[in-house]
């Protein structure tokens, strides 16, 4: 009976979503409210596991997401994603210019969302091109590829950061090793870039969208990496000082380290270093970009403020052991969050959705799965990243906007796109599972 409504629920979810366009913070509260009544919930019981599942979710990743947010706007207004590309341009070169493409929008997708680096750094795509000969397609693929790759894998990205929450994994780690996932998975979006993008062709009879104009900076390329590359290197290092060991000792420099290396300090030191980026902005705009930053950050807070009340929910049944797993599979574990992930992503199409829902139905798991150490549950946040970017199609609108910003049709995006987002899928568990071996 258990097995059942989870099935239903989750059905419930896909439709809504899909069918009936609902929004998820709808679609998951719902599901959680209805799991309760059909496994026999008092209704108090709900509200409360609900409202504590909300809250306990939030209470530690909220105000990351919204600093995250701010960051990630900042970098976008003031011109600094297209610095950080043309550094990383300069430094690997024309020759090998869709390479730099890929890693730009690796970079850039750390803050700012996939969809919104496509637009921004699209209008590059044509200008390498005519410089180098290379067909522009390629540097649509390379992109494309490289911005998926950090946004599944990569905090402060929101999906893997309310992955984290709900499956009480160390931040740090999930970085850490979100990183060595990621990077091969951006190289492998490039190299199907380079190997399909020149039989690719555009669209003669559709208007491709009109690409954003490169806005004008001044921000100096240093200044442009600070807000990204301080707060991961103030995270990595609180799980450094706080290793069993401590490497660091336990005075002055450890409790340094272990404060300004918490998530929130560490992204609120981001955020005044994205502030500087805009000091020459007047304050009526940059009072706007705040105001949008946190419309962004709030949607996101809401869905994963629902996912963790619908996996409170799910936590009061004995999943592990009404499905009878053995104990210690944690390979088996691996797989199964990356084939739930999958499978949700495919049919609703929204990654951060696929990675909060396939999180609230593996955390009550993970110890049955025999992955309950630190290092374990950050693989398993990264497995469920994995699957959530296995594949990107027709319902996803990062799929769209990759379309219509290359001037493709949909047969030639399928080909492209949808068909390097399954091999990087696949390159991202078999990395998960080499890290489960190595680590």
């Amino acid at each position: 009976m258990e097995l059942f409504v989870l099935g239903v629920v989750v059905l419930f979810i896909i439709v809504a979503t899909v069918k009936f366009k609902m929004h998820p913070v709808f679609s998951l509260t719902l599901a959680a409210v209805a799991s309760g009544f059909l496994l026999g919930l008092t209704p108090q019981s709900i509200m409360t596991t609900i409202g504590e599942g909300f809250g306990k979710t939030l209470s530690g990743i909220g105000l990351v997401i919204a600093f995250g947010t701010v960051i990630g706007i900042y970098l976008e207004k003031t011109g600094s994603t297209q610095v950080l590309a043309n550094s990383i341009l300069k430094v690997i070169g024309l020759k090998r210019s869709p390479l730099a493409i890929n890693l730009a929008g690796f970079v850039i997708s750390i803050p700012v969302y996939c969809d919104s680096g496509f637009i921004i750094l699209s209008s590059l795509n044509k200008a390498i091109s005519k410089k180098t000969g290379i067909p522009a397609l390629v540097f649509a693929i390379a992109l494309a590829t490289g911005l998926y790759s950090a946004h599944v894998f990569v905090p402060p990205t929101p999906g893997p950061l309310a992955a984290a929450a709900i499956m009480e994994a160390d931040l740090g780690l999930v970085m850490t090793l979100g990183l060595l996932v990621a990077i091969p998975v951006s190289i492998s979006g490039y190299f199907w870039a380079r190997f399909i993008g020149k039989s690719l062709k555009e669209d003669d009879t559709t208007e491709a969208m009109e690409e954003k104009e490169e806005v004008p900076s001044s921000v100096k390329p240093f200044q442009a990496f600070l807000p990204l590359v301080v707060p991961i290197i103030l995270i990595a290092m609180k799980s450094f000082v706080n290793y069993p060991t401590h490497p660091l000792g336990e005075g002055w420099l450890f409790m340094m380290f272990d404060f300004f290396g918490s998530p929130i300090i560490a992204l609120l030191v981001g955020v005044f270093f994205a502030f500087s980026l805009g000091r020459k902005t007047p304050s009526k705009e940059k009072q706007g970009w705040m105001a949008e930053a946190f419309k962004q950050a709030g949607a996101i807070v809401l869905i994963t403020g629902a996912g963790g009340a619908f996996g409170a929910i799910l936590r009061t049944i004995d999943i592990a052991s009404i499905i009878d797993l053995e104990s210690g599979s944690g390979v088996g574990g691996l797989l199964i969050a990356f084939v739930i992930a999958t499978v949700l992503k495919t049919a609703q199409g929204s990654s951060t959705v696929a990675i909060i829902t396939t999180s609230a139905i593996v955390a009550p798991l993970l110890e049955t799965f025999g992955l309950v150490s630190l290092t374990d549950k950050a693989l398993a946040v990264l497995a469920v990243g994995a699957g959530a970017m296995t594949v990107s199609h027709i319902n996803d609108s990062y799929f769209w906007v990759v379309s219509q910003f290359s001037n493709i049709n949909v047969k030639t995006a399928l080909r492209g796109h949808t068909l390097g987002t399954l091999l990087q899928g696949i390159t991202g568990i078999l990395m998960v599972l080499l890290l489960y071996f190595l680590v």
